[in-house]
């Protein structure tokens, strides 16, 4: 049997106007051009359950699309995508059905609509894939593959359970950092996001031999490597987590994640992310402003209470030497004209090592999309290409769509001009140097200028 995994990597604004402008912008593409370029964490995990006597490939759309043709030979071809793509991948598929291979989709797209995506493949893969992939597998092998497979209700992956990763089928050279899941699930619940959250309500850690083990591995591949912890919100569960830092220690690798403003409260977390390697976390500020914060989250209020804190937080965390990457959303429900400054005077104020610009956006699945289309707010239902953090897909409340969008792209020339970046990279080490915290062996080498000037 040969098993091919395809990703379809490589997100680009549905605007050729975004495309031609926006995101030509440093600041605007550098995080998108990341996520484009990783693996996809879930096919190599998914790959781990083939049985060794069959031959799997993994497959980044964007290097088959140089190629100008879809390697063949295939006995079963399994994609995963983003809604972005979609629409790519319903095309991929049709190729391989045409040719007599049964295709399987998967991924969280499918999982919210699985019966748009019935109809372009032959077996859709619905929520947790490592509960059901194997018995896919099992009846693949004996002829009797089944039109969709998905777990038992209220039945959730334990990662304690998770496999090995088959990094080994990726050419790690081509990667600039390669990643590992160490948690699953958020214990917030906003409106707009489209994460684990919705593959399953609970969060979840990977037990921390297991994470060792994997970082292990990537080790013999690639030494020296820069992971990212490929998690929703890391540190959600601090005892376990400095458990996992005090050993990520002795592992000698640079690492980037996610978390919230929270993380600043504990200063033994934050001195134990910085001596096991963290180079830089992202965090969802999403508004400096309070009628921006104001009710995203389904279950409370919790980043409006901790607004306040948020200057204190970053200063704090960038004392310790980790850069913050500060994420913005413009067009929430209270953004106004008045926000696009705000963002860029929060930013200068602060001294953001890094800030990420997106766009609201409906994605389907989430309370935001469900609401926005009663709400008569969707400019193009079911457009999923335009599910991109960049493109507008809906009417703001105190904006218009085009002013939304030229918002975004002024803004991206403001807070990435070279200048400004100068100035909030130089706040920085201010900050630095005030702690007697130098930059260390392995720090990025714009940093090392800088801190010699």
């Amino acid at each position: 049997m040969r098993i091919g995994l395809i990703a379809m990597s490589g997100v680009r604004a549905a605007s050729e106007e975004l495309n031609r402008i926006g995101l030509t912008l440093p600041g605007v593409v550098e995080r998108n051009r990341i996520v484009a370029s990783l693996p996809s964490l879930s096919l190599l995990t998914l790959a781990s359950y083939v049985p060794r006597d069959w031959q799997v490939s993994y497959h980044e759309i964007a290097d088959l699309r140089k190629s100008e043709r879809l390697p063949d030979g295939f006995d079963l071809v399994a994609i995963s995508s983003y809604s972005a793509q979609i629409r790519d991948a319903y095309a991929v598929s049709a190729h391989y059905r045409s040719g007599g291979v049964p295709t399987v989709l998967g991924g969280l797209h499918v999982t919210v609509l699985p019966d748009e995506a019935q109809a372009h493949c032959t077996t859709t893969v619905v929520g947790e894939a490592e509960l059901t992939w194997p018995r896919l597998l099992a009846d693949f092998a004996a002829g009797r593959l089944q039109p969709r497979y998905a777990p038992r209700a209220g039945r959730f992956f334990d990662l304690a359970d998770a496999p090995m990763p088959r990094y080994d089928l990726l050419d790690v050279n081509r990667y600039n950092r390669l990643t590992v899941q160490t948690s699953r699930g958020c214990p917030h619940l906003c409106d707009f996001c489209a994460s684990s959250v919705l593959l399953t309500p609970r969060y979840t850690v990977k037990p921390v031999e297991r994470v060792i083990a994997e970082i292990r591995r990537i080790n013999e591949l690639w030494p020296r490597p820069f992971i990212e912890f490929a998690d929703d919100n890391s540190f959600a569960m601090r005892g376990h987590y400095k458990r996992l830092l005090a050993a990520l220690r002795h592992e000698d690798v640079k690492w980037f994640t996610e978390a919230d403003v929270s993380i600043a409260d504990d200063l033994e977390l934050l001195d134990l992310m910085r001596e096991s390697g963290c180079r830089q976390v992202l965090i969802g500020l999403e508004s400096p402003e309070p009628a921006g914060l104001d009710g995203i989250e389904i279950r409370g209020n919790w980043e409006l209470k901790v607004l306040p804190r948020y200057e204190a937080a970053i200063h704090r965390i960038q004392s310790r030497g980790i850069t913050v990457n500060g994420c913005f959303i413009l067009g929430l429900d209270g953004d106004t004209e008045r926000t696009f400054d705000a963002i860029y005077e929060f930013a200068e104020r602060v001294g953001l090592f890094e800030v990420q610009l997106t766009v609201l956006t409906p994605f389907p699945g989430t309370p935001l999309y469900d609401r926005l289309l009663r709400e008569g707010r969707i400019l193009a239902p079911g457009a999923w290409e335009r599910c991109t953090l960049f493109d507008v897909n809906f009417r703001p409340r105190n904006l218009s769509p085009e002013r939304l969008q030229s918002g975004i792209v002024e803004l991206g020339r403001r807070m990435y001009s070279p200048d400004f970046v100068q100035r909030r990279r130089e706040r920085f080490f201010e900050v630095l140097h005030a702690a007697r915290i130098r930059p260390g062996p392995g720090m990025p080498e714009e940093w090392l200028a800088l801190a010699r000037n």
